[in-house]
């Protein structure tokens, strides 16, 4: 599964971020000033680093100018206070991938990591918006409508719902839909699969108990026909 550091000296802000990873199936690991998360990011190998700007010892500006000096080219999202607009600038001046602006929503921080992770792992994605029935989803702006009207999709539903769009018409096993959408590896895990799947089937079917869009194949797994 991927590892994500977090360097945020906010306790209740790290400790908030720590759980809604780890319930995307992340590892984490969490750093409280700016010296310890340029370690961390050196030695543990993380996939993804979420990096506060303002932090202790050294300021996350720093921290993102010393790993892309030292030729790491780490997924960075920074993470700035509201009305910083210097902050931003200047972190993806000296390298960072994207930035979130304080106060934001987990939904919205967990879209710009898929879009980040996706990019700098060169895997092209869906473009544009995709239709299916009377569902409309963008992913791009993580925004999904169903006879017009808003649903609200989470970021691991979204990512669910891409990677059945992207392999339409084929039969998905439960294994592959871990590795692929949670990098979970065990099969020990595949009811998170069915209840995930139950869920995005309430918001997109007309019928959830006879489903169109996303259908079961006893024995294997499901297959999108939308």
């Amino acid at each position: 599964m991927p590892k994500v550091l977090i360097v945020e000296d906010d306790e209740s802000m790290a400790a908030a971020l720590r759980d809604g990873f780890e319930y995307e199936g992340y590892t984490v690991l969490l750093a409280k000033d700016g010296a310890e998360g340029l370690r961390l990011a050196t030695e543990a190998g993380p996939d993804l680093l979420v990096l506060d700007v303002m932090l202790p010892r050294m300021s996350g500006l720093d921290v993102c100018k010393k790993i892309r000096a030292s030729g790491n080219s780490l997924p960075i999202i920074m993470l700035t206070a509201r009305g910083q607009e210097i902050d931003k600038v200047l972190g993806l001046r000296t390298g960072a991938d994207d930035y979130v602006t304080k106060p934001f929503g987990f939904m919205e921080l967990m879209a710009r990591v898929e879009a980040v992770l996706r990019r700098t792992s060169g895997k092209p994605g869906i473009p544009g918006t995709q239709s299916f029935g009377d569902v409309e989803v963008d992913f791009a702006r993580c925004e999904a409508r169903k006879a017009g009207q808003p649903i609200e999709l989470s970021a691991r539903e979204l990512r669910l719902l891409e990677y059945f769009i992207e392999n339409r018409g084929e039969v998905l096993g439960r294994d592959r839909l871990l590795s692929a959408v949670w990098g979970y590896e065990s099969v020990s895990f595949s009811r998170t699969v069915d209840v995930h799947v139950a869920k995005l089937r309430r918001k997109i079917e007309d019928r959830p108990d006879d489903p169109r869009h996303i259908v079961t194949v006893h024995g294997i797994g499901y297959k999108f026909t939308g």
